[in-house]
């Protein structure tokens, strides 16, 4: 159960670093050495990606909610 924990602290930590003009991978490299996960599986990498495409439609959305609602 705290292994889902810390994978959903990375994903979320993953989807603010995306839209941020800052490395998202080097924040995942460092946030896995803190929390000590070794892990190489391509599901991992797939849930991290996602809440990169969370991130970005959310971040599209709040945009256009805010340019064509003013």
């Amino acid at each position: 159960m705290i292994e889902y924990i810390k994978y959903i602290i990375l994903g979320i930590i993953q989807g603010i670093t995306e839209v941020l003009p800052i490395s998202s991978s080097g924040h995942l490299i460092i946030f896995q050495e803190i929390f000590n996960i070794k892990n190489n599986d391509l599901t991992f990498e797939i849930f991290l990606h996602f809440a990169s495409l969370i991130a970005i439609i959310l971040l599209v959305s709040l945009f256009f909610i805010i340019k064509f609602t003013t």
